[in-house]
């Protein structure tokens, strides 16, 4: 496999949030304007604000308007919300102790598989939704269905064996595997190999706007 080409450092030291919202609204304005080479004087013409009102929301003066930062967007081809990233406000986390996880059904769950829901963060800043299940199978009896689903899914192997189906093909997993995969091909333990079989399920995709 080659080399993935990160776009993301795990271990960047971001710079602290800017604590009062216009200086926050002013730095992503002058970032964004920047990274562009885009000219102050071409976005009061592409914006129709006058180059003074530009220079104040540009230095945390002013307090735009919603209107003002709707045309700062469409000039500067990025979404409202990208000038409220460097605002310091809150960021939750959810810590879950041992055995404290939720029990949950996914459709077609069968008796003697377990899910767990390990976690979960409803509607956030960054437009993903992450569920992490821990998945425990301890029953041969019944068929294990497929699912499909939109998202990112992955799999990390914990103990017991399974062979594992996405689309056409079968993936024994045994533990320390890992599976990555595109979630809306169909997908599920076709063959239980080891019971009991335990795994982390880390299922992520595009919160709903």
């Amino acid at each position: 496999m080659p080399d993935p080409i990160l776009k993301q450092n795990p271990h960047n030291v971001q710079p602290p949030r800017e604590k009062v919202l216009e200086v926050a609204i002013g730095r992503a304005v002058r970032a964004f304007r920047k990274r562009q080479a885009i000219t102050v004087a071409e976005l009061s013409a592409a914006t129709g604000l006058s180059s003074g009102m530009l220079s104040k929301i540009e230095n945390g003066n002013t307090s735009p308007s919603l209107t003002t930062l709707q045309a700062l967007a469409n000039a500067l081809s990025v979404p409202l919300s990208a000038f409220f990233r460097g605002f310091e406000d809150s960021r939750r986390a959810v810590h879950t102790r041992a055995g404290a996880g939720v029990e949950t059904a996914r459709a077609g769950t069968r008796a003697g598989h377990e899910y767990t829901l390990l976690g979960h963060i409803g509607a956030n800043t960054s437009g993903v939704i992450v569920e992490p299940y821990l998945i425990t199978l301890t029953s041969t009896s019944d068929i294990f269905p497929t699912f499909q689903h939109d998202g990112i899914e992955t799999i990390y192997m914990l103990e017991g064996a399974v062979d594992y189906r996405h689309g056409d093909e079968v993936y024994p997993l045994r533990a320390g595997d890992t599976l990555h995969f595109e979630a809306d091909a169909p997908h599920g333990p076709e063959g239980l190999v080891e019971l009991p079989a335990r795994y982390l399920s880390i299922i992520s995709y595009a919160q709903e706007t």
